[in-house]
């Protein structure tokens, strides 16, 4: 089978097309034909240092989100059949903590993600499989695992109820346009802001109820207390992005959070926390039992992940180029 594999970490430059073996699935393991598999600012990290697998883990194959039909079913496999649609959940866990025997598993001490899936063929555990209906296109359905799972798991932590109004900065990267469509989708009312003026355009076809063009925090501070204070914010970027949040919500409101993207360390005022009664919640990544609820409301048409773009397997290099540049809106996608 053809792999597109990170020969070094640095850029798209190190990315190679190469011949690799096609895995054969063992006991409790189907083999996956993929068919799609979208680009996470995830697989960017690895690619630009190794973040999280290791600076010596080269040569590397990444993508996380994959979709794609059974092509072979290993022994002891039951419930799955070649020609079955399915997403993987790429959560892996040790099956054994308390987080694991208990929930959530995102909790897990040792968590951590599969990749592999920017290849013609993966072989997944049977049970990190989730079943796709043949009406849901198999792209889309490969933008839900990390997105989707992650801005789920943040509507839940912040205690987000219909009709609530949440706020959420940065909204045009895939988490963000994620957490819009969930929104809308539970009942709740977004503000989503973005420093493009045509992606906030886009926002709106997604389900943001407003927009703000700006990605100074003054500003964004401004226009959402125009509109008066939200009920939960939902951060990836951090910064000074997270004592904007505070400052736009009420009283016993909550914050969660997820990322860093504007920076790792905020400061925050303190008596924001203790004197409104706010709570902030950190979050990551999300459930398999997420991962099913989330293709069920893209099933039943109550969400539309918007894919930014397609590429064949031998373009993954311009997809990583597009990604790093931020020149779409939704989630980028490799057909291998």
């Amino acid at each position: 089978m053809q792999a597109a594999v990170f020969t070094e970490f640095g850029g798209p430059d190190a990315i190679e097309v190469q011949e690799r073996p096609t895995p054969e699935p063992g006991p409790g393991e189907v083999r996956v034909r993929v068919e799609a598999c979208s680009l996470n600012r995830h697989d960017l990290k690895i690619l630009t240092a190794g973040v999280g697998i290791g600076a010596t883990a080269a040569p590397f194959v990444s993508g996380v989100d994959v979709a794609g039909v059974v092509d072979a079913v290993g022994q002891g496999v039951e419930g799955v059949a070649e020609g079955d649609h399915v997403v993987r959940c790429p959560n892996e866990t040790c099956g054994r903590c308390r987080a694991c025997r208990e929930g959530p598993e995102n909790r897990c001490a040792s968590f951590s993600l599969a990749h592999d899936g920017l290849a013609e063929y993966v072989c997944v555990p049977a049970d990190r499989l989730v079943s796709l209906p043949e009406s849901l296109p198999l792209s889309a359905a490969s933008t839900l695992p990390v997105a989707y799972m992650t801005a789920y798991r943040m509507v839940q932590r912040a205690s987000v109820a219909p009709g609530d109004r949440v706020f959420v900065p940065g909204a045009a990267g895939s988490v963000g346009v994620a957490a819009v469509g969930l929104l809308a989708a539970v009942g709740a009312r977004s503000v989503a802001s973005s420093s493009s003026a045509d992606k906030c355009e886009r926002l709106a076809t997604v389900g943001a109820d407003e927009v703000v063009t700006s990605d100074d925090p003054d500003d964004l501070r401004e226009a959402v207390l125009a509109g008066g204070e939200v009920d939960a914010v939902l951060d990836h970027l951090g910064g000074p992005f997270t004592q904007v949040g505070l400052d736009v919500l009420r009283t016993g409101g909550s914050l969660a959070i997820c990322g860093q993207t504007a920076g790792d360390r905020p400061t925050v005022d303190l008596p924001d926390l203790y004197l409104a009664h706010h709570a902030v919640a950190g979050s990551t990544m999300g459930t398999q039992g997420d991962l099913e609820t989330v293709v069920s409301l893209a099933a039943d048409g109550r969400l539309d992940p918007p894919v930014g773009g397609e590429y064949a397997l031998d373009e993954t290099a311009d997809a990583f180029r597009d990604l790093a540049a931020r020149r779409s809106f939704g989630s980028l996608v490799v057909r291998p």
